[in-house]
């Protein structure tokens, strides 16, 4: 589909990874029967290898998104950041503006087995304390957390 302010659209991988790694949510909606997509915020953490994206996320291990993602692995994602308001120069309201950086695609999602789950969750939190950092995980929390994880199919990003 062919986004309507091509002259806001970001084409560059590097630029759209480089915008993921400065959010801290992101949004997932998953297809419900019902007819309305199911969205939720979650924390993440990225692998990107070449030019393919997994976002990886944490869970309980029982919930609606599970039987969403069972019933229909397909997914769609979005996160943004960099907000600020521009006010309109002559003081009018309908003329401001909101600066901003965003990355949505779509994919499909897969809960991971028992033992990818640390790999998967080390990732999370080196999205937000950094590399280089080692993590230890009580081993009862680890059987009572689900990680899963949405492989990116595509994506596109748009800036003003």
């Amino acid at each position: 589909m062919k986004m309507r302010r091509t002259d806001r659209e970001i084409t560059d991988f590097e630029e759209m990874i480089r915008i993921m790694e400065h959010c801290d949510v992101c949004r997932v909606a998953l297809n419900d029967s019902s007819g309305y997509p199911y969205i939720l915020p979650l924390n993440f953490g990225m692998r990107v290898e070449g030019e393919k994206v997994k976002l990886y996320f944490h869970g309980a291990t029982a919930g609606r998104k599970y039987e969403l993602m069972q019933a229909d692995p397909r997914a769609s994602f979005e996160m943004d950041g960099e907000h600020a308001l521009e006010p309109a120069l002559d003081g009018n309201a309908c003329r401001c503006a909101m600066n901003y950086e965003s990355v949505i695609g779509y994919g499909t999602m897969s809960v991971l087995p028992d033992e990818d789950k640390k790999e998967a969750l080390d990732c999370l939190m080196q999205h937000y304390h950094g590399t280089g950092t080692s993590f230890h995980y009580d081993e009862n929390v680890l059987q009572h957390t689900q990680v899963f994880c949405l492989e990116v199919l595509g994506m596109t990003g748009k800036r003003r």
